[in-house]
């Protein structure tokens, strides 16, 4: 595992997800200070909205307008041409704790995966239920029994999507249909054996890799972030793992590749996921650095 020169692009975030390159910009989620924000590659921050109930996943319908994970209360924003946030989606029948990342795909269709249980509260580990919101707003439950899932990609042809499951040593693939249903889970990548544990310190002592937010490249394979391992690692589809980036001694938990070329490779790092410490504090920071392979598919 490599120690590479990271360049620092700003900081001073309370702790940051959801990376995604659109538009010239990277925009991101600041779940604490409940902020969409976007920041150029020069560091320079801006505010494009503000979430109550925190923010999380990111992605845009083929209009251009930005869809937003609420996660608190379980909802879907959506950004106005006027800036304004409406509801789009109400997943709270669905999912059974905090909704979390997201992507959408070119038809606007959004998956979007939540804890299952209260994570923060310390409540045993549950299995979830991911959603699917069509671009008109309607839910369905897209896949069931997942260990907690969280960073998702689509592959460039739009027929695959790769789903991240932080407590589960692996990343699922599933067949996207025509119709935006979703085919048997298979195995894209496995880490380890699945968690027998019942309880939340219990099932991350069985962890290898907990898969957190991640971005495909032009090659196929998958860069993750790893929220218990203070790295990001790309891994091809088998479980591979071809590199690592050590980010210690903080962790990182959200990845993108963009930049003009998408060959910039930017972070999300904080000293740990912990709610109540990282609300309370402004450690996290966005950090990038250069790769060989660039960016392919969704987000």
């Amino acid at each position: 595992m490599t120690a590479p020169a990271f360049t620092p692009l700003a900081s001073g975030f309370s702790f940051l997800e959801a990376p995604r390159w659109h538009d010239g910009r990277l925009w991101l989620s600041d779940f604490y200070t409940h902020r969409v924000l976007t920041v150029d590659l020069a560091g320079r921050v801006e505010t494009v909205a503000e979430v109550p109930q925190q923010p999380s996943g990111l992605g845009w319908l083929p209009d251009g307008r930005l869809l937003v994970v609420s996660m608190r209360d379980r909802r879907l924003l959506r950004r106005e041409a006027d800036g304004t946030l409406a509801v789009h989606a109400d997943l709270a029948g669905i999912a059974g704790g905090h909704c979390n990342d997201m992507v959408v795909d070119a038809q606007g269709r959004a998956w979007v995966g939540n804890f299952g249980f209260d994570l923060m509260g310390g409540a045993p580990p549950q299995r979830a239920t991911l959603a699917r919101v069509d671009p008109d707003g309607r839910v369905h439950a897209a896949a069931h029994d997942l260990c907690f899932p969280n960073g998702s990609a689509i592959t460039p042809d739009g027929r695959t999507l790769l789903v991240g499951e932080s407590f589960g040593n692996r990343v699922s693939a599933f067949d996207i249909a025509p119709d935006g249903s979703l085919g048997p889970r298979r195995d894209w990548a496995t880490f380890a054996p699945l968690p027998t544990a019942t309880d939340f310190i219990g099932v991350l002592g069985q962890l290898a890799i907990a898969p957190d937010g991640c971005t495909l490249d032009a090659e196929g394979c998958l860069w993750i972030a790893d929220a218990i391992g203070q790295r990001v690692v790309r891994v091809r589809e088998g479980g591979e793992i071809v590199q690592a980036l050590s980010t210690a001694p903080l962790g990182v938990f959200a990845c993108a590749l963009g930049g003009d070329d998408g060959r910039t490779l930017f972070l999300c790092v904080a000293p740990d996921f912990d709610e109540h410490a990282r609300s309370a504090a402004r450690e996290a920071q966005l950090w990038s650095v250069r790769v060989d392979v660039p960016h392919a598919g969704w987000p």
